[in-house]
Parts: structure tokens; C-alpha cells; sequence
């Protein structure tokens, strides 16, 4: 029964992805759909006011400064709000500003689709910071990684041209985001989930003691949440909290808005490169690192903790620690494991609570950061080990490396091995770190190999851009706020800058005839091979670090 559950869940993902991608092509490539006669005026509208020319052109460069100047102009204005928060409007449970880096660590994690929250989201934040501060940078930021994947698509597939970012950015939020963020958001009000300004509730229980509700607009901020991959959540607890998922059914469809608009725009890929075969290649090697990490979670924490084992306690029913009862072992572990595989960081069990292995799932697949990912960034991480996968494949086999018609050479390569080196080089460094400073180490709560772990899945949380953490770290303090934002500022742009260049390099080439000897990219051949070639870089860089932590733990406790 529980396994039913999470097939039904997966095939509810496929069927849902093909049409989405289909209109996400669409959307992308501005041919008619149903929905014009709605979104032209509205986007007209915009590109009017904001001074838009919809038929604009640019080169990689132009659209990189775009999401650059956009982004640094958000975050200034965001942070000037969240430092004064306490004496802004819409802020009926009276909290008070930000210090300044809280609100640092903070700007920089929801403009990077990060949402790591060192604060308590029902205490340290007015309603006016969460709607113009952090449901807008929801938006906003997962609109640009969307957008930063189309470019990237256009460049690859041989279009001279990538675009405009600001149409992008407009069509994607007026065209997919808002809409599907309002028929969510009604969904989840129907459910139980909270939508209101008025402030905290003060009631008295049953004992005749008093308690503060926290409510506030939650539905809103869950909805986009979800959908754009962003994470974090308006209660500490994130989704494990009633009011944000309060049954199966919403957890239902948090899971599928985490999922459908990374895997449709894999599709979206194949359509636009003409080939969706092409597609399906890049989304099997995806699926196949999914189902890999998936039973292995379920299992791991099936197995039960044997800590509690050993002092007496059935664990028939698997290892509840930081779970909800509502949810059980198969929901949580298919949430932990779509949270960070799509790189989302909600989530609706404690990953401090998870058993080692089921640790090791949650960090590996954002160590990997390929298995679909956040908007955009995951299908562009993979996209860069494809283009690594036929590189070393046209060298064993003495072809010229060629990728969808294009000659890959050494500029294209060296860029490519900077890109993936950035995301190693900044979780483990900043580990490091940590571990020898005297800040660093004092935010640990757990010594021995969990400790370890800990430090090692906030910065992998970091620079993946996911958000969730090992809440046992004591993280609010001036190191941890500021280590992090900076990983999360260039684990977000650095690459994405880089690959946009890949990208701009290859459009610029002339196409290459395909012929006999071309190296195939979209059979199962090649799948099996970019699946092997990211799990050896993969085990390669972080087996170490996964050494020392969650799978030592593992054999400490079992053994």
C-alpha cells in the first residue's frame, strides 16, 4: 500500500508533464496558445510601463548583465524592507526589524531560490516582508532560473540568438507561475491551509492555559513555494506543519508542484531541439538517478533507529523520529527525496531525524544536483555533464566530440570543468572552514559523525540552492548567516553564468552535418553512459566527506 502511494504519485508526474512541457514550449518560443486572448493584454501592459521592446534580441553577455542588474536591484530593495520591518505597515503581531546578517543571509537565500530561513518564518517576519519581500523574490527568482534555462536551450540548439530576459521573465510568471500558483493556492484554502492578514490568535486550551495561533497568508506563500522550487516556509516546521499541509491530499499536491515544471521543461527541451528523443535521453538519466536514491531512503528508514531498538521500543513501524503520523515512512521519504532532488528544501519530516542512510539520499542528490533540480538549474547541470559525457566518449572512441550538430572544443570543455568544479570547491571549502573556527564549530549540536554531517548538508544545501537543513545546527548567528549567503550567491550565479557562455559559444558555431560517425545523444547508450559519468564525479568528489559522516555513523550504530 505504501509503495501504491508513491507509484501513484510518480505516474500522476508523467502524465502531467508531457502537456505542461508542451505549453511551456509554447510560452517560450511565443506561438499562439488557448490562453493569449488573457495574457496579452496583461504582458502588453507590462512591457508598456516598464518600458519593454517584446521583439528585443540578446546576445549571452546582455542577457547575463539583465539577470544580474534585475537581481541586484531586488535585492537592495528587499533588504531595505527587511531591515525595517518594524516600522513598515502590515505588521499586526508588532515584530521588529532584522539585524543586519539575518537580513543578509536571508535577501540573498529567496533572490537565489535558496530559502534557507535561519529565522522562525511565524515570528521573525511581518506579513508585509512575506508578500513583498519573500512570496515576490518566490516569484522573481524562480522566474529567472526558468529563464536562464530557455536562454541556455536556444544557445544549444543552435539559435544565434537567446532572447530577451525580460520577456522571458514576464511570460513565465504571467503565463505559468501566477496561474498555476492561484489554482493552487484556492486548492490548498479548501483544504485548511490558512489565508488571512488578520494577526496571531491567542486562544485557551482545554487546561485553561494560553496559546498563541500563528496564522497569516500561508496558502499564498505555499502555493509558489512549491511550485517554483523555492523551499523554506512560513512556519519553522516548514510542510510538517498542519496549517501548511494539512492532509495527504495537500501533500499530494505540494509533491507534484515541486516536480512538474522541472520535468516538462526536460520535455520542453526535446521540442525545442526538435528531437524529442533528445529529450526523453536527458530526462531518463534524470528518472534513472531518481529511482536510485528513492528506495534506498524508503528502506533506510524502514529499517527503524536502532538506538531506540536497543533500549526496548517496537520499530515495526520504521524510524518515526521527526516524522508526522499523518504522512508515515512512504510520504516522508518520497518528500525528503523530491525535496532534494528538485532542489526545493521543503520539507515535511525533520532531515535531522532521518537515519544515516536516508541522510546520505538527501545529501548526495544535492551534491549531484542534476536529478531535475529547481527552475532551471538542475536541466542546466545536467545539460553541462551531457556535454562532459560526449566529450570523454568522443576521445575513448576516436570521433570529434560533437553535441545536437555543434563541435565542442577546448573553450566550450575548460568552461565546463570550471562549472563543475565551482559546486565541490564551495561546499567543501566552507566545510572546512567551519570546522576550524571557533563560530563554526559552536553551532554544532551533535559531536562525532552527525556533527560532521550537519555542517557538510548546510553548505551542500547552500550551494545547491535547496534550503533545507539538519535543523540541529544552531545557524542564526553572524558566521553561519554570512558563510552561507555567500555560498548560496555563487553556487546560484557563478555557473549559471558560466554555462550561459557554454551556451552563447555554441550558438555561435556553424552546425556540423550529421553523418554516420556522429556520436548519438539520445539513446539508451548514451543515458547509461551520463548516469555512470555523473555518479563517478559525483563519488569521485564527495565520497570523503560522505565517508566520514552519515556512512560511518551508519556503521557505528548497526555495528
Amino acid at each position: 500500500m505504501e509503495w501504491l502511494q508513491i507509484i501513484v504519485t510518480l505516474l500522476l508526474f508523467i502524465l502531467i508533464i508531457v502537456p505542461l512541457g508542451k505549453y511551456l514550449y509554447c510560452v517560450s518560443s511565443q506561438e499562439k496558445t488557448f490562453a493569449d486572448r488573457i495574457f496579452n493584454p496583461i504582458d502588453n501592459f507590462i512591457y508598456k510601463v516598464c518600458g519593454i521592446n517584446k521583439d528585443e534580441q540578446m546576445n549571452w553577455k546582455q542577457y547575463v548583465l539583465s539577470i544580474v542588474t534585475v537581481n541586484a536591484a531586488m535585492i537592495f530593495i528587499g533588504y531595505i524592507i527587511l531591515r525595517l520591518q518594524g516600522v513598515l505597515f502590515l505588521n499586526p503581531n508588532r515584530i521588529g526589524g532584522m539585524k543586519q546578517s539575518l537580513s543578509f543571509n536571508t535577501i540573498i537565500s529567496f533572490m537565489t531560490n535558496t530559502n534557507l530561513q535561519d529565522y522562525s518564518g511565524e515570528s521573525g517576519i511581518s506579513y508585509l516582508s512575506q508578500m513583498a519581500v519573500i512570496i515576490f523574490m518566490m516569484f522573481t527568482s524562480a522566474a529567472t532560473g526558468f529563464s536562464a534555462a530557455l536562454a541556455f536551450m536556444r544557445g544549444i540548439t543552435g539559435k544565434k540568438e537567446m532572447g530577451s530576459f525580460f520577456v522571458d521573465m514576464t511570460r513565465i510568471i504571467t503565463r505559468v507561475l501566477l496561474p498555476l500558483s492561484i489554482i493552487i493556492g484556492l486548492f490548498l484554502v479548501s483544504q485548511g491551509v490558512p489565508q488571512t492578514l488578520s494577526g496571531t490568535k491567542t486562544i485557551t486550551t482545554i487546561e485553561g492555559k494560553f496559546q498563541d495561533i500563528a496564522i497569516g497568508p500561508v496558502a499564498a506563500l505555499e502555493s509558489i513555494k512549491h511550485l517554483g522550487t523555492n523551499g523554506g516556509g512560513f512556519f519553522s516546521a516548514s510542510s510538517a506543519h498542519p496549517f501548511e499541509n494539512p492532509t495527504p491530499i495537500t501533500n499530494l499536491i505540494e509533491l507534484l508542484s515541486m516536480m512538474i515544471l522541472p520535468g516538462a521543461l526536460v520535455y520542453t527541451f526535446g521540442l525545442m531541439a526538435k528531437n524529442k528523443k533528445q529529450g526523453w535521453s536527458i530526462f531518463a538519466a534524470m528518472a534513472g538517478l531518481f529511482i536510485i536514491a528513492l528506495p534506498i531512503c524508503y528502506y533506510a528508514e524502514k529499517a527503524g533507529n536502532p538506538i531506540l531498538a536497543h533500549v526496548g521500543l517496537n520499530q515495526i513501524m520504521g524510524n518515526m523520529e521527526g516524522k508526522e503520523v499523518r504522512f508515515g515512512i512512504a510520504q516522508s521519504s518520497l518528500f525528503t527525496t523530491v525535496t532534494t532532488a528538485f532542489t526545493t528544501g521543503s520539507v515535511n519530516s525533520m532531515h535531522d531525524s532521518l537515519t544515516p542512510l536516508g541522510g546520505t539520499v538527501a545529501l548526495m542528490n544535492m551534491m549531484l544536483n542534476v536529478i531535475f533540480g529547481g527552475k532551471g538549474v538542475g536541466f542546466m547541470n545536467m545539460m553541462m555533464y551531457a556535454i562532459l559525457t560526449v566529450f570523454l566518449c568522443g576521445l575513448m572512441v576516436g570521433r570529434t566530440p560533437e553535441f545536437l550538430s555543434k563541435k565542442l572544443e577546448g573553450k566550450e570543455i575548460k568552461l565546463i570543468a570550471l562549472a563543475i568544479i565551482i559546486h565541490p570547491f564551495l561546499i567543501l571549502m566552507f566545510s572546512s572552514l567551519a570546522l576550524v573556527i571557533p563560530q563554526g564549530v559552536s553551532g554544532i549540536s551533535n559531536q562525532g559523525f552527525h556533527g560532521l554531517t550537519q555542517i557538510v548538508y548546510q553548505f551542500t544545501s547552500s550551494a545547491a540552492n535547496n534550503g533545507s537543513g539538519f535543523e540541529g545546527l544552531v545557524d542564526n548567528t553572524a558566521f553561519w548567516n554570512i558563510t552561507t549567503g555567500i555560498v548560496m550567491f555563487y553556487g546560484r550565479y557563478l555557473s549559471m553564468i558560466i554555462l550561459l557562455s557554454v551556451a552563447g559559444s555554441l550558438a555561435a558555431k556553424r552546425s556540423i552535418p550529421v553523418t554516420a560517425g556522429t556520436f548519438r545523444t539520445d539513446n539508451v547508450m548514451f543515458t547509461v553512459t551520463l548516469i555512470a559519468i555523473v555518479l563517478i564525479i559525483g563519488a569521485l568528489t564527495f565520497l570523503p566527506s560522505i565517508a566520514l559522516g552519515p556512512v560511518a555513523e551508519h556503521l557505528t550504530l548497526w555495528h
